[in-house]
């Protein structure tokens, strides 16, 4: 039997090892690199800041809005009694209030905890609207805008 470059089957000339390993090397897969990151190198400044409205507003979501409808504080029940919501309503958003409060600092729920605070935070505004003539409909449209920054800034953190 031929060797070499007649075709045989045991190459034995280094031009044909070479080859050989290059067509190996071709077929190989090759080893994943380390994934690169969906979110876009922003400026320390500007993630600190970022972060430190995250806190912000977890903060006022968890102490100013969501406890006093989870201690039925008297403001807060009588505002849900006016609407005929009763305790169940009042508790039902403040779960849902501190839920996102606590999901804006976890950083694969922080973009969907926004996006769903401003769509209760639209729906405080109608509230406002429709049962209390729009008293304080500017404070939820307020929140939005700083809710909506973090929701588009922080949209990559979700394929995490």
């Amino acid at each position: 039997m031929s060797s070499g470059a007649a075709g045989g089957l045991y190459p034995d000339s280094s031009t044909d090892r070479s080859a050989q390993e290059i067509a190996m090397s071709e077929t190989t897969a090759r080893p994943a690199s380390a994934p690169t990151a969906a979110v876009p190198a922003r400026p320390r400044g500007l993630r600190v800041a970022l972060r430190v409205v995250q806190v912000l507003l977890a903060l006022f979501f968890a102490v100013a809005s969501a406890l006093p409808k989870l201690i039925a504080h008297s403001s807060a029940a009588d505002t849900f009694a006016e609407m005929g919501w009763g305790d169940a309503g009042m508790y039902a958003i403040g779960v849902l209030e501190l839920t996102g409060a606590v999901a804006l600092l976890v950083p694969v729920l922080q973009s969907v905890a926004a996006t769903a605070l401003s769509a209760l935070m639209v729906g405080a505004f109608v509230v406002q609207l429709t049962y209390f003539d729009g008293a304080n409909a500017a404070t939820p449209l307020i929140l939005m805008v700083p809710l909506l920054v973090v929701a588009r800034a922080r949209r990559g953190h979700n394929e995490e």
